[in-house]
């Protein structure tokens, strides 16, 4: 069942999303671009001092920037033309994979998921239940059976074959595919979060907007020995987030945690994590973290960027601006026009 917010909320997206968080790739820099002469003082010494040393160079910088500028000020235009035409050529492999099945999860999920619904669960008793990997906050835990991630995945690369067109999640992940284009997001990823995942981060993440998520961006990466191999420390445009290993076969590319966003780097330190296919890590949005490269195979993970209105409705996590709001579709980025009275009382620390 949706929930009531889902149903009547229009969500948007803050207006920064055209101007902040534009990562450059050969520079391993997130940069803000609202002019060239602004762009020339916050970044050319620093470019500088990563190999960008001539104007060419430069000028390279610019294009590549006026090109990702371009494709977000069209992302809603072109998203609904691809899910179109998704819809219209696409055949799935295993057109079960869409809807969500009880017997797709992994049964000590499901023990989980009723404790956090019993009338005497806590954080704490919930942590008990969960693998302490050694990162603050951060909570392993199991979610799918292994023959599920094993069609899913043949699900995505028979898309991948497909003549179909594909929209890629960001621009740190050149391999990975939109799940909502393709249509997981009513049948599979939203009952997913609501009735499996909320009732955890209800718990866990209070303090964060756990209790009242209310949407989400749902999109799995792909890492091969030749395509992305690794991904660059970051934080999510979430709340709260999941990451689940679906396979297939890989060595290396561990996890790593560093602290939240607002902590220096000069004063972090950072924890490994490895990948256990059919198993999630459960983080806040806001968590520094990245990916170390993979040395053979191919790894395939689903994240789920899970979103509170309610939180983000007051301070955009991307820009640390109250948002300014743009219209989009779907649940674009998680912001509402107005906050609900009844979720102050779903989202209060008690």
């Amino acid at each position: 069942m949706t929930n009531e917010t889902d149903r009547r909320s229009r969500f948007y997206t803050c207006s920064c999303f055209t101007t902040d968080n534009i990562f450059l790739e050969d520079y391993r820099l997130h940069v803000r671009f609202v002019s060239e002469q602004q762009f020339r003082l916050d970044y050319q010494s620093l470019l500088q001092s990563r190999g960008c040393v001539t104007e060419h160079q430069f000028v390279h910088v610019l294009t590549k920037i006026s090109q990702e500028v371009d494709r977000r000020r069209r992302i809603c235009e072109t998203s609904a033309e691809r899910t179109a035409a998704i819809k219209q050529t696409y055949r799935p492999l295993h057109p079960h994979v869409y809807r969500l099945q009880e017997s797709y999860l992994a049964p000590k999920l499901q023990q989980i998921v009723e404790y956090c619904r019993s009338s005497g669960a806590c954080k704490e008793g919930l942590v008990e239940l969960l693998e302490d990997v050694g990162a603050p906050r951060v909570h392993r835990l199991p979610v799918f059976e292994k023959r599920f991630c094993e069609e899913l995945v043949e699900e995505l690369e028979h898309f991948e074959r497909s003549s179909a067109p594909k929209g890629r999640p960001n621009t740190m992940n050149n391999y990975g595919i939109l799940l909502n284009e393709l249509g997981f997001d009513e049948g599979f990823i939203t009952p997913l979060r609501e009735r499996y995942l909320q009732p955890l981060t209800s718990l866990l993440y209070p303090d964060c907007g756990g209790r009242c998520l209310d949407s989400h961006k749902a999109f799995v990466v792909k890492y091969d020995i030749n395509e992305d191999l690794e991904l660059s420390y970051h934080y999510d445009n979430a709340e709260v987030t999941l990451n689940v290993s679906l396979g297939k076969s890989f060595t290396d590319g561990n996890l790593f945690f560093g602290d939240m966003r607002q902590v220096p780097v000069s004063e972090t330190e950072c924890t490994e994590v490895e990948h256990r296919v059919t198993e999630g890590l459960l983080h806040r949005g806001q968590h520094m973290h990245g990916a170390l490269p993979i040395s053979c195979g191919q790894r395939w993970n689903l994240i789920i960027w899970m979103r509170a209105s309610q939180e983000r409705n007051n301070l955009c996590p991307m820009c640390n601006r109250r948002p300014s709001l743009v219209e989009g579709d779907g649940f674009a980025d998680g912001f509402t026009e107005h906050t609900c009275p009844h979720q102050n009382g779903s989202c209060a620390l008690t």
